[in-house]
């Protein structure tokens, strides 16, 4: 029984299986706090757990789905080339406002921390949160951070955002469909585009494009950031 639970076909699954009826059961209720990824994250560390499930087998069962995020990310430059006109009309603001965000979203992190004691380790591995994971766990490694740290605030920062921000940006009265998908994609990367895309594909293309530029400007910034606060 045990070489059968930690079997490829049988983690990809349970994974599979475990995200879908969490879509299903978010679809239902329509509650914010029941995200797919928010609640399949703790189920399946549960199962886990409970299975006798190694980390190594579930990370060599689920392969195929962090294969696929490249690709995932590829898709979204077709979205980018529907909007190829609206980007150009648009460039310097879009530029000018991901490039705003990025420094007060490091600042802000790194202050917020060092006020409340945080040691340098972990203020290094959460500067990055919001980038997609691969990139923030680069830019945490490098930085002298705990990569699997940025991993986990990331996805973290991504929920909230893909939950609260449209809800935010209602209440604001923010009407701009590149205004949407700019604060999405650059404050909450790829959970926020998922989130954009649901608004419509203005926001959604725009938001793939916020996650590239956000990903380049920080991996630049924060080296920048941490030599001037020295």
């Amino acid at each position: 029984m045990e070489k059968i639970l930690n079997t490829e076909i049988f983690i990809l699954t349970l994974v599979v299986g475990i995200y879908l009826v969490s879509v299903w059961f978010y679809r239902r209720t329509k509650l914010a706090f029941l995200h797919p990824l928010l609640i399949s994250i703790p189920v399946l560390a549960v199962l886990i757990r409970f299975l006798g499930i190694s980390y190594e087998s579930f990370e060599q069962g689920s392969r195929i789905i962090s294969f696929l995020l490249g690709p995932t990310v590829v898709v979204l430059g077709y979205l980018l080339y529907e909007q190829l006109s609206l980007l150009r009309e648009n460039v310097v603001s879009i530029v000018t406002s991901v490039f705003v965000g990025c420094v007060i979203g490091i600042f802000s992190v790194i202050y917020i921390a060092r006020y409340l004691g945080a040691d340098p380790v972990l203020i290094a591995s959460i500067e990055p949160k919001s980038v997609t994971t691969p990139i923030a766990m680069s830019i945490a490694e490098k930085a002298g951070g705990v990569p699997s740290i940025a991993a986990i605030v990331v996805i973290l920062v991504g929920i909230f955002g893909g939950i609260v921000g449209p809800f935010i940006l209602e209440k604001l009265g923010i009407k701009s469909k590149i205004a949407k998908g700019l604060a999405l994609g650059s404050a909450a990367h790829a959970l926020g585009t998922a989130r954009a895309m649901e608004l419509g594909a203005v926001e959604g293309a725009i938001s793939g494009l916020a996650i590239g530029v956000m990903g380049i400007m920080t991996a630049i910034l924060v080296p920048v950031i941490e030599w001037m606060m020295r």
